[in-house]
């Protein structure tokens, strides 16, 4: 009898031992599998946690987001001598230029959109192009709005008209009486207005000069150096001609051109660096020169 309870007692002890076995099996299982999932969430997290900086910073500086991204996305119009298409649809011309220079500078390739000038800050500030590159008259109402880069090229505006009627326009201190086609939103529509013009606004400079050549209007008010390039001897528009320095007639000094950036970005900065190398190692003087700017780029 005591040799069956003994043997009970030891079956009992050892099942007991063995359902103690499994269960710190299971436990040690079950702690390892948790400690497995708690890694990988930790992981997860810290890689959530990295993608969100990495998206954070890449939206506080414009140079983190173009370089992402590959492209400069530049906002310009049909503008020569400053941004227009070559025979084969590519954009040519000093800003266009420099713009290419810039992109390879930061790694990238410069994308060119026409924009409606009117828009251009809100193309901007949709991402839908990172600068406006595009002869772009530095003022009050264009510092508040964007990030601007500091001046690179000099110009003023001028009436453009038919030369035959030249002589009509000598001595003229204002514009009262006359229609006038300017580039909408622009600087060239603000000092027609100065000075009395009635306007007609076209999406483009070049358009303006469409309005005279078919009579449509008097007169054209547009940049200087777009005049020198596109009217007179050897132009597109070689019965046109400009008399009157609209800048000299308002008593204003010569305009300065800027690039523009969304507000608060550190492109502008970046190209200034730039800009400012590019005119130590004679690459400015050398595109200006190309396009005959080279009396009106800044160069110090």
């Amino acid at each position: 009898m005591k040799k069956r309870i003994a043997l009970a007692a030891a079956l009992m002890m050892a099942l007991s031992l063995a359902a103690c076995g499994g269960s710190k099996e299971e436990t040690t299982a079950a702690q390892t599998e948790a400690a497995q999932t708690e890694a990988a969430e930790t992981e997860a997290a810290q890689a959530e946690s990295e993608a969100a900086e990495e998206t954070e910073a890449a939206a506080e500086s414009d140079l983190a987001y173009v370089k992402d991204k590959g492209t400069l996305v530049v906002g310009i119009t049909n503008f020569e001598p400053m941004d227009y298409p070559d025979a084969d649809g590519n954009w040519i011309g000093f800003d266009a230029d420099m713009a290419n220079a810039f992109a390879e500078s930061l790694g990238v390739t410069a994308e060119f959109i026409e924009i409606n000038w009117d828009y251009k800050v809100m193309e901007l500030d949709g991402q839908n192009i990172d600068c406006v590159w595009n002869g772009m008259t530095i003022n009050d109402e264009v510092k508040a709005a964007m990030e601007v880069s500091e001046p690179y090229c000099e110009n003023a505006q001028v009436l453009v008209v038919p030369a035959e009627k030249a002589a009509e326009f000598e001595g003229l201190t204002d514009l009262s009486g006359l229609n006038v086609a300017v580039e909408s939103g622009s600087a060239g529509e603000d000092a027609a207005l100065a000075l009395g013009a009635a306007t007609v606004p076209v999406q483009t400079q070049a358009d303006t000069l469409m309005e005279v050549a078919a009579g449509t209007s008097d007169a054209a008010v547009i940049d200087l150096l777009m005049a020198g390039a596109m009217v007179g001897e050897g132009t597109s528009y070689e019965d046109l001609t400009f008399v009157l320095n609209l800048n000299e007639a308002q008593g204003l000094p010569s305009e300065e051109y800027g690039v523009g950036f969304r507000k608060g970005s550190d492109l502008a900065e970046a190209f200034n660096e730039f800009y400012a190398e590019k005119v130590s190692d004679g690459t400015v003087l050398e595109i200006a020169t190309t396009y005959g700017l080279q009396d009106a780029v800044i160069l110090e």
